[in-house]
């Protein structure tokens, strides 16, 4: 039985028992309630934790656990009704749509297989590392102290060796040309608020993620779609769009894109640049894949950024995919005046990324260990990927992927016409699985109804496999063909 399911069950036992007590009264020891129900100690300390959140229990270190008095009834809610007219007022310059992106970020039921999720699951994070490297860091003299508002010098300069080591302009990057950022989203929110006046278009590429369009509607710009295909955005359409809006942003995304994991083509690398370039233009490259290139994969391409003397690339990577959600670190590289204005975009946003977070990524990506965790990312999400392409080969094979990335951590899968993706995902959902219907990818209509598997979130290949599965009963149920 999953840990996650005796968690589940044990806190309806204890619930049922709970009118045995009286208020007050306290329970046995956790040794008996070890015996009596047949758990670990770690299952009965997160099952009292969930009791003691809904307010039955009273948990008391060094006394035992008590039934807990009877919350008193919430006080009458205030009247909000008048908001609807102030947030409607202009809701078309302010509204956010943060819908997909917070759909993203839910937490599936304890019984649901996430294949939604876009962060390593707690059995692939460094979290030995990172403890080792926070306690380091908590050690530094003046670790409390107000950091420099562009970040410290020795976490940019690291950042500018990671993003232009082996580049062959001749002018590789400086901690002078970094920023220190909350993370890649709150990175792009930076770059786009700073780069593009309210009301101007913005260029995507189409599918892309719904993070982009959510931190470029919340800013007041109008994302205009790109076609991608299997070698990455189409640069013909990229110098037609630039022409057709004035755009002066693109954002792309060259390395194992999300959703379809395509890779820019040597031969479209510099085209990109030199279509932005005619049309003076930034391109915001969003590196977020590059920690997560898998094992029998080729040495993957420098970043954009790495070929360009010119500052046409707004450079972005963050820590948080191949480490955990909440090591929010990351970095704006620039160069020339459009670092200034970044900048000044963030300190007034948050004014610096709290230190003793910079000084533990800091200890962390400068520690042995830091490569060998990589390597294991590496042979893990090759591992998951073999497994739930292998599955998806076996059962479904109509909606095999007809691109499959060597890096990142999800698949693009294209449903038969007339499907509905958003249909199968419920659906998919009812039985046990979630996974992402393709319709928030598009900054337009969608050309075709598609899905998102992610499998970076699982424990184990096991859960992938049956993952698959419970899709294929979901694909069945609401009439779409497999194969």
């Amino acid at each position: 039985m999953k840990q996650s399911s005796s968690v589940a069950e044990l806190v309806g036992m204890l619930r049922s028992e709970l009118e045995r007590y009286s208020i007050g009264q306290r329970l046995p020891s956790s040794r008996e309630l070890v015996a009596r129900y047949r758990v670990s100690p770690v299952t009965l300390s997160r099952s009292v934790a969930v009791l003691a959140a809904e307010g039955l229990l009273d948990s008391r270190p060094g006394a035992g656990v008590f039934r807990a008095e009877p919350r008193r009834p919430a006080a009458p809610t205030g009247d909000v009704s008048w908001q609807e007219l102030a947030l409607s007022a202009d809701e078309g310059a302010r509204g956010v749509g943060a819908g997909a992106v917070l759909s993203m970020l839910a937490l599936p039921a304890a019984d649901v297989i996430d294949l939604n999720n876009g962060y390593l699951h707690p059995s692939l994070q460094p979290e030995q590392a990172m403890a080792a490297a926070l306690a380091r860091a908590g050690r530094r003299p003046g670790v409390w102290g107000r950091p420099p508002a562009e970040g410290l010098p020795d976490l940019r300069a690291w950042f500018a060796e990671d993003v232009s080591g082996g580049g062959s302009t001749g002018q590789p990057l400086t901690a002078s040309d970094v920023l220190v950022t909350g993370g890649g989203q709150a990175a792009l929110t930076t770059a786009l608020r700073s780069l593009a006046a309210p009301g101007a278009p913005v260029l995507v590429e189409s599918p892309t993620y719904p993070g982009v369009l959510a931190v470029a509607r919340a800013a007041g710009l109008r994302p205009v779609p790109v076609p991608v295909d299997a070698e990455g955005v189409r640069t013909d359409l990229l110098a037609d769009a630039f022409a057709a809006t004035g755009a002066r942003v693109f954002v792309c995304q060259p390395l194992f894109q999300n959703p379809t994991g395509a890779v820019l083509s040597a031969a479209r690398r510099p085209e990109v640049l030199a279509v932005a370039r005619a049309a003076g233009a930034f391109v915001v490259e969003d590196d977020f894949a590059r920690g997560l290139v898998h094992a029998d994969a080729p040495a993957p391409p420098r970043p954009l950024a790495a070929d360009d003397p010119d500052g046409v690339v707004v450079h972005i990577r963050s820590l948080t995919k191949t480490t955990s959600p909440s090591l929010r670190v990351g970095a704006l590289t620039a160069r020339g005046p459009a670092w200034d204005r970044l900048r000044a975009a963030q300190v007034v946003d948050g004014f610096f990324v709290p230190r003793p977070l910079q000084e533990a990524a800091l200890e962390l990506v400068v520690a042995p260990a830091w490569r060998s965790h990589l390597r294991r990312v590496a042979a893990a999400l090759e591992q998951r990927r073999r497994a739930i392409v292998g599955q998806l080969a076996s059962l479904t094979p109509l909606l095999m992927p007809s691109h499959i990335g060597l890096g990142g951590y999800h698949l693009w899968l294209r449903l038969p016409e007339g499907s509905d993706g958003g249909e199968l995902a419920a659906a998919a959902h009812r039985l046990g699985v979630s996974v992402t219907p393709g319709r928030a990818y598009f900054a337009a209509e969608s050309p075709a109804p598609h899905l998102r598997l992610s499998y970076s979130g699982t424990a184990g290949t096991s859960q992938l496999v049956e993952g698959v599965g419970l899709l294929r009963r979901a694909c069945a149920e609401v009439g779409i063909a497999t194969g």
